[in-house]
């Protein structure tokens, strides 16, 4: 298949109204969006050849949302020898949260070497990769020391890793309220995260208003 030939099979699920919507969303300009939804793109995603559609350009949103989901579609051994391919496509926070690969679930242990190597590469988007995929896999009593020692060393000035800090810090809030309460109570994240952590965790329908209540004085005084 050409690029050409891929694109015009892309195009014909188009939705003009939804790529300004989506734009506004994920911060990408409409020229760069043409509005296909996410079930269509799983699908073809599911059907392509990943070598195939890694050669295309990434001219459209869909066109990279396709790339990272067939890399996400395969068996761990061959999704780990396209992840360094795949890590610098994630240029916003739709790819990066999007991009949960299931063949994790089972190799847990040997993808904390991977969780640790995006980290480490230091961009917005490689160590929200990282904390996405803590949350999604990792929210488990034993890891909890790791998750933590993860928060105390992100660097949070970025948006995008903001969020993700808030989010993870709220995720372990929900399921293991009373380790996430000593977290916070050790003051390792900043004001703005901490106090983002809190609010995600409140909002959240599974704690009790109690927990809620209780979340809210722990809250950092600002100026």
């Amino acid at each position: 298949m050409t690029y050409a030939d891929f694109l015009q099979e892309l195009k014909k699920h188009a939705e003009p109204k939804l790529a300004i919507f989506h734009g506004g969303l994920i911060k990408e300009p409409p020229k760069r969006l043409l509005g296909i939804r996410t079930p269509i793109m799983r699908k073809i995603a599911k059907a392509v050849s990943v070598d195939e559609v890694l050669a295309f350009p990434d001219e459209y949103y869909e066109v990279t949302f396709i790339k990272l989901m067939a890399i996400s579609y395969l068996p761990y051994e061959s999704f780990i020898s396209y992840l360094d391919h795949a890590i610098p496509l994630i240029t916003n926070w739709a790819l990066c949260d999007s991009f949960k690969p299931k063949c994790i679930a089972k190799h847990k242990a040997d993808f904390l070497q991977y969780v640790e190597r995006y980290f480490r590469m230091g961009t917005e988007f490689s160590v929200r990769f990282s904390l996405v995929m803590l949350l999604s896999y990792y929210v488990e009593r034993e890891y909890l020391p790791l998750i933590f020692e993860y928060l105390r060393r992100s660097d949070c000035a970025p948006y995008y890793v903001h969020m993700a800090a808030a989010w993870l810090t709220a995720e372990v809030l929900i399921k293991h309220f009373d380790d996430g309460v000593s977290f916070l109570r050790e003051g390792s994240l900043d004001a703005k995260t901490h106090n983002k952590s809190i609010q995600k965790a409140v909002e959240s329908y599974r704690l009790t208003n109690e927990q809620k209540e209780f979340l809210k004085t722990l809250k950092i005084k600002t100026i």
